[in-house]
This record gives structure tokens, C-alpha cells and sequence, in this order.
């Protein structure tokens, strides 16, 4: 079982003990998409949906999401984000919104699983708000694109293609 780090000898879930590494600033930012109707693409986008301004209400979730992902995701360490960024564009070709969330702090253990809470939570918000217009609206391609920091240094995904 060696190799996996949330595992003790006996195989047994476990916190990694984070407390010698050194604190260095660390950043990751994650990307998702919801994939939706016209008319939500529409709404969205001229702030008509009934029920309001759906980008707002989903930046703030978003942050939240991110800030509690350690009540969410067992092992994770509860940390103190220094910044916690949501971004929204409609991409009308795709049909489809991407969401992007970038997090960052100073610490000893990286903040991906913050930017994948943070950009899930967002667009959890955006179907609720809009899934009366569109409830075969769809997330899809949630994962992390980039990460600075730590040992691994600067990483970066490969750019996904237009499909998502």
C-alpha cells in the first residue's frame, strides 16, 4: 500500500501529517462546465432569469464551497485560504457556461481539492437556480488545470478541446 499517502502501514484511511513541510504560497485553479439550453444561456447572459442575477448567488456558493471543502472531503486539511476567486463565461457555441475557481494561500499543503469544491459548488448553483427553464442541463469536465507551489513546483494541465 505503499505510495498512497492518505493510507497508514495497516492500509487504514489517514490525515497526512503535513506539519515539516515548508510553507511555500500555493494556487490551483480548477475548471468545470454546465451545459444548457438556449433560453438558460439567454437568460443568463441578459440577467433575466427569474430568479436573479444566477452568476452573484453562484460566486458567493462557490467561495463557500471552497472555504468548507474540508467539512466535505474527509482527509482534507481545514485551511486558511488567503483567496478564493470565481470566474463565469458563456461560451454560446458550446452551449455551455465554464466556471473557473482559483484559490491560493500560504501553507504547507496544496489547495486543489479547494478549487474542485469551490468551481462544484458554483455550477451546483448555477443548474439550481436555472434547472426550472433547463432540468436536462448537465457539469461536466470538473478537473484541476493548473497548481503552483510545493514540491511538484508549477504544474499545468493539457488544454481540453472544445467538447468539454
Amino acid at each position: 500500500m505503499t505510495g498512497f499517502s492518505h493510507l497508514n502501514a495497516q492500509g487504514e484511511a489517514n490525515m497526512v501529517d503535513v506539519s515539516d513541510k515548508a510553507v511555500t504560497q500555493r494556487q490551483a485553479i480548477a475548471e468545470g462546465y454546465l451545459y444548457a439550453s438556449e433560453a438558460v444561456l439567454e437568460g443568463i447572459s441578459t440577467q433575466s432569469m427569474a430568479k436573479g442575477d444566477v452568476f452573484a448567488v453562484a460566486r458567493v456558493a462557490g467561495i463557500q464551497g471552497a472555504k468548507r471543502c474540508a467539512d466535505l472531503i474527509p482527509l482534507c486539511h481545514p485551511l486558511a485560504l488567503s483567496k478564493v476567486d470565481i470566474r463565469f463565461s458563456v461560451e454560446a457555441e458550446q452551449q455551455r457556461v465554464r466556471a473557473e475557481c482559483m484559490c491560493k494561500l500560504n501553507g504547507r499543503t496544496g489547495v486543489e481539492m479547494e478549487a474542485l469544491s469551490g468551481v462544484s459548488v458554483a455550477l451546483l448553483t448555477l443548474f439550481d437556480m436555472c434547472k426550472a427553464l433547463d432540468p436536462a442541463m448537465r457539469i461536466e469536465g470538473i478537473r484541476v488545470t493548473e497548481k503552483v507551489g510545493g514540491k511538484t513546483g508549477h504544474w499545468q494541465a493539457e488544454r481540453a478541446d472544445d467538447n468539454g
